[in-house]
């Protein structure tokens, strides 16, 4: 860690997301990092255990200090629950960095009496390191709590910062609920593999190693993706016979369209709902 030698972290949340971020900030210990961490989770999965002690932590502290950083991985409607345990962590300089869905930062620093606010959204394959995390921070944030945020999410895969809070409902939507709809498009592939006469099993994994292989090749290039659909796709051939299906009028990018719309107004809509609340 660059911004702080050493920050004194309090996680609040160890589920999936929270137990990734550990797994992570575990591995910059081993190689010469340095933190100091509270994890507060009455649901404990034992099977952090380990990855705890070698970032050195404690669990549920009974005395609660003062931390520089406290890092919300809750799910959105336990944050009134918990708000009264995280004020006892926060003082004048604590920077919240929260991964909760769909809760402001205006919702945050009312809520917990925070200014330096960063609000992020992951994604689940983050899970192994491999996800996107796009975020914001309040204007009471400078360079250094901006830095500090992102050593710390850089465990679950890339971080990308927004230059408004508005855009974080489609990050949600696109990023954020992406990965089902790509586990999706794995399952109707699968799907009609079998219906084509292959059996189950083998449709399934071609439909994931293709959907998975093909995320790679995105990544590990930088090729654009309409760069590697073009190098796949042979004039009159059967690459371009499904293509031009699903290119039409009615065809994958209305459908998609319309699902990213769909998600963008869901996400403002749960927004508005967790504001009223709390």
């Amino acid at each position: 860690m660059t911004a702080l030698e050493q920050p004194k972290v309090a996680l609040i949340g160890a589920g999936a997301m929270g137990g990734a971020l550990v797994k992570g900030w575990a591995q910059a210990v081993r190689k010469g990092g340095g933190l100091t961490l509270s994890v507060i989770e009455p649901n404990f999965d034992a099977a952090l255990e380990r990855d705890l002690e070698a970032a050195g932590a404690v669990l549920n502290p009974p005395e609660p200090g003062i931390a520089d950083v406290i890092v919300l991985a809750i799910k959105p409607q336990s944050l009134r629950d918990a708000a009264e345990a995280v004020r006892d962590f926060i003082g004048p300089e604590t920077l919240v960095l929260s991964i909760m869905a769909g809760v402001s930062i205006a919702s945050l620093t009312r809520v917990l009496g925070a200014e330096r606010v960063v609000r992020a959204m992951p994604n689940t394959p983050g899970r192994i390191g491999r996800g996107v995390t796009a975020y914001v921070a309040s204007a009471a944030c400078n360079e250094s709590d901006r830095a500090l945020a992102e050593q710390l999410l850089a465990p679950l895969g890339a971080v990308e910062p927004l230059p408004a809070e508005r855009l974080m409902d489609v990050v949600t939507a696109v990023s954020g609920s992406g990965p089902a709809y790509v586990f999706l498009l794995a399952e109707v592939l699968a799907a009609a593999a079998e219906s084509e006469g292959l059996d189950r099993e083998t449709a399934a994994r071609l439909a994931a190693q293709t959907v998975a292989g093909a995320g790679a090749l995105m990544q590990e290039t930088g090729d654009t993706p309409s760069t590697l659909r073009k190098q796949v796709t042979s004039p009159g051939g059967t690459t371009q016979a499904a293509l031009d299906v699903l290119q039409a009028s009615d065809g994958l990018a209305p459908i998609l369209r319309r699902a990213v719309v769909a998600a963008v107004q869901r996400a403002r809509q749960l927004g508005k709902e967790i504001e009223s609340e709390s």
